[in-house]
């Protein structure tokens, strides 16, 4: 994969089957807007195609436009499936968005896609390599994948609101704030 800061700028909100990891990051990302800082990234709408709301799709950051990701063929007896082409074209859009610059970048999920090297795990380097941090929503059933794609380099975060501001004051931090400061991985061991 490649080399991950110390400062564990890369972190996973691992989610369990009864939680909502995009109502969670929605509410940091537009908490981080109004405090005047650029998220740059995806939020899902819902769960799946197959859940009450039938339309996979994504809300782009930062401008909040929403995109669908789903194909509709018939073929399959949930009524629709990702549409890989309308998911490497949104890569495209946002790796050209993190080159405009952010102040986080957020990947909606850990999916097969991203398990499979697909879909949007591109831009987890590209942001890295680019001293941006990610946040990334991971479910527990794919964490141990998580955890082969990031080398162990990254911090798990439990589902609160409280986990993600403390580990965003760690990694917005300027230099001179973290001198003396337990970074949050540090305070994680």
């Amino acid at each position: 994969m490649g080399n991950f800061d110390a400062q564990c700028d890369l972190a996973a909100v691992v989610y369990g089957g009864g939680d909502d990891p995009d109502g969670l990051i929605s509410g940091f990302a537009a908490d981080l807007r109004r405090s005047g800082h650029r998220p740059v990234g995806v939020v899902q709408l819902g769960r799946s195609c197959r859940s009450e709301n039938p339309e996979l799709g994504v809300v782009i950051l930062p401008a909040g436009e929403v995109v669908g990701l789903a194909s509709h063929d018939g073929r399959h007896a949930s009524g629709c499936r990702l549409d890989t082409d309308r998911l490497a074209s949104l890569a495209v859009r946002l790796a050209a968005a993190i080159e405009d610059g952010a102040d986080l970048v957020i990947i909606n999920r850990f999916g097969r896609s991203e398990a499979e090297g697909r879909g949007l795990i591109d831009l987890v380097p590209q942001a890295l390599d680019a001293d941006i941090p990610v946040l990334i929503a991971v479910p527990e059933q794919r964490f141990a994948a998580w955890i082969r794609f990031s080398e162990g380099m990254n911090v798990r975060l439990a589902w609160r609101r409280e986990a993600l501001d403390r580990w965003w004051h760690t990694v917005n931090a300027t230099p001179r704030q973290r001198i003396g400061v337990t970074t949050f991985c540090e305070f994680a061991k």
